[in-house]
């Protein structure tokens, strides 16, 4: 089973899914998957299958209404990615601040 971070990235990595994603998150309310589909150039099966990758990523939730499957993008998941490249960011700005200093003391040397 992939853990969370995993599913997140695999979910954002495809530009398609972000697009999806992105079409969702600016929608002012829910979309079907029939009126996702309209907005791309991919079958409505290749879409579902996109939709299904964001859904186990907890970015999309999905709502059944009669034969109608409804569509609502979830951010908060982001925080994760969010903060798994904060780590990293502050990682390489605490190297190249040691860099700094060390580059700075051999200079008095």
């Amino acid at each position: 089973m992939q853990d969370k971070i995993t599913k997140l990235f695999k979910a954002i990595a495809d530009p398609t899914r972000r697009d999806i994603f992105h079409a969702l998150v600016i929608a002012t309310s829910a979309l079907s998957i029939t009126q996702i589909s309209s907005q791309f150039d991919i079958s409505r099966q290749g879409i579902t299958k996109h939709i299904k990758t964001l859904e186990e990523a907890g970015l999309v939730h999905i709502n059944t209404h009669g034969r109608e499957r409804f569509c609502n993008a979830n951010a908060k998941p982001l925080k994760e990615v969010s903060k798994w490249v904060e780590f990293y960011s502050q990682f390489w700005d605490n190297s190249l601040q040691d860099l700094e200093n060390y580059l700075n003391n051999s200079k008095d040397v």
